[in-house]
């Protein structure tokens, strides 16, 4: 008999593959179109078939009769992350022959809109393949239990402990106190902002197939491309609108990085919210600030330009990498491990993964705004150096006083931050021939949730099936920031 903690995580889990099998009916009906080979076919039919039957079998063996606490819902979480990847990386398994650890990798890679990829000659694959990995993207960005939530609405209490366990553990205002109501708002704002962007690069000359997949990798911060050498194919193609696209694509991870309830506050006029957000102001000049310092040791490493056009381009590749590293979206105009940088803009780009973007966004990283919390914790520090020992300093934000349990926590997430990327570092170069700066910046990625790093795809192709592992554990870390993963391997809080 299984305890009632475990029924309770599998009615839920069952419930989210059976609409999983739903959803893989897309990649099916447009492989039917394009005619692909009947092994892909083939492979979406058993994938909607195991999905399918084991949603049934984990319904049926299911129950919602003991209440969830935060524990037991970072454990659904977890659990329901993992079952979704698992089931998705079988059309790569099977539809394209590769080994089962490297399609759980890749379909990990999308579900946490990571976008590390294990595949090469993407422009040669099937088209219905990769639709199928920019929807997990698009998917996983605003969270696939959210997304659960808002097709089949469980009760209040059941919700609330989903979507505190899936969203960032920050204590931010939402659009409204109604839960089904904030993520129908939240995942309006979400398909309008993708809408949005396929139209204009439609515009723009850009296929319509290739305009939704690289709308749904931007918006959710994803980044997988059809093309190998990302969306800096269209430069390299000659497309003559190859400038503006980049720009319009900047634009849209600037949005992807920015919490959605800015965008809510936006879309309702409330400009003077949005600029007195210290999250925001703070995301605006990081993002400002590192573009110049990029530019300036690009200019400094490759030589100051002869023309104006060769000095745009240069400011334009800088805001891109950046906008791309700082909201962990991972596009590439030029590769970030590429001799185009130098040490010093490496360097950058290893900080700016490790920032991320906005708390409430798409984005991965550890955030801005608890950043900003440890800045102004280090000054208050500082201050109280000049001032009699028994002062009280309180800690405040947009002249609200931070809780003390919410500082504590940023402080041990940090550290347990640092501790997987150090301990995923040091399993690289254990298992692999690479120096520390690659071994960390893999670690680095996974854990961030970006993508590119100083391993090209096929290094990280060759890379041991321990360190594949590891990443699996760090992309999944990071995207549900850590703790529900802890939370899966603790006997004490599933008897709780």
């Amino acid at each position: 008999m299984l305890p009632d903690s475990a029924r309770t995580i599998a009615g839920d889990v069952g419930i989210l593959l059976k609409l999983l099998a739903l959803l893989l009916l897309i990649p099916l009906a447009i492989g039917a179109v394009q005619g692909e080979s009947r092994q892909l076919m083939a492979s979406y039919i058993l994938t909607i078939l195991l999905a399918g039957a084991l949603g049934l079998l984990l319904s049926a063996v299911g129950r919602d009769e003991i209440p969830v606490d935060v524990g037991l819902g970072m454990i659904m979480c977890a659990v329901g992350w993992v079952f979704a990847s698992l089931v998705v990386a079988v059309p790569f398994a099977v539809g394209l022959g590769m080994n089962f650890l490297d399609a759980f990798f890749e379909s990990v890679s999308g579900f946490t809109t990571t976008g590390i990829t294990l595949l090469q000659g993407l422009e040669q694959l099937p088209i219905s393949l990769m639709f199928l990995r920019s929807f997990i993207q698009w998917l996983g960005g605003l969270g696939i239990l959210s997304f659960f939530l808002l097709v089949v609405f469980r009760g209040k209490g059941v919700a609330w402990r989903l979507f505190e366990a899936e969203s960032h553990k920050v204590p931010t205002s939402r659009p409204t106190p109604n839960l089904f109501r904030t993520i129908q708002i939240l995942w309006a704002i979400y398909l309008g902002m993708t809408l949005f962007q396929v139209v204009l690069l439609a515009a723009c000359g850009v296929g319509l197939f290739d305009a939704v997949l690289h709308s749904m990798s931007t918006v959710s911060t994803g980044g997988f491309s059809r093309f190998d050498a990302s969306i800096g194919h269209l430069a390299q193609a000659g497309h003559p609108n190859y400038r503006l696209i980049e720009y319009i694509v900047c634009l849209f991870m600037f949005l992807g990085g920015t919490s959605f309830l800015m965008h809510y506050k936006l879309v309702q006029k409330d400009w003077a919210d949005v600029l007195a957000n210290v999250e925001f102001r703070a995301y605006v000049r990081l993002v400002l600030g590192m573009t110049v310092l990029i530019t300036f040791s690009v200019l400094v490493v490759r030589g100051w330009p002869a023309r104006f056009a060769e000095l745009e381009e240069t400011v334009r590749t800088s805001l891109f990498q950046v906008l791309a590293v700082m909201t962990t979206t991972g596009f590439a105009t030029q590769p970030i491990g590429s001799v185009y940088f130098g040490a010093f803009a490496r360097q950058l780009f290893l900080v700016m993964m490790l920032i991320g973007g906005s708390v409430g966004s798409t984005s991965g990283g550890f955030k801005v705004f608890r950043i900003v919390v440890l800045s102004r914790l280090f000054g208050r520090q500082i201050r109280s150096l000049a001032l009699p020992r028994r002062a009280v300093t309180p800690l405040a934000i947009e002249g609200r006083q931070v809780d003390w349990e919410d500082v504590y926590h940023i402080g041990g997430l940090l550290f347990a931050w640092l501790l997987l990327i150090l301990i995923g570092g040091l399993i690289t170069a254990l298992f692999s021939p690479h120096g520390m700066a690659e071994s960390l910046s893999g670690m680095f990625s996974a854990v961030n949730n970006i993508g590119p790093c100083y391993l090209t795809v096929e290094e990280m192709i060759q890379l041991h099936p321990v360190v594949k592992l590891t990443y699996i554990i760090g992309m999944l870390a990071g995207r549900l920031e850590i703790i529900p993963i802890i939370a899966l391997f603790r006997s004490d809080v599933w008897r709780r």
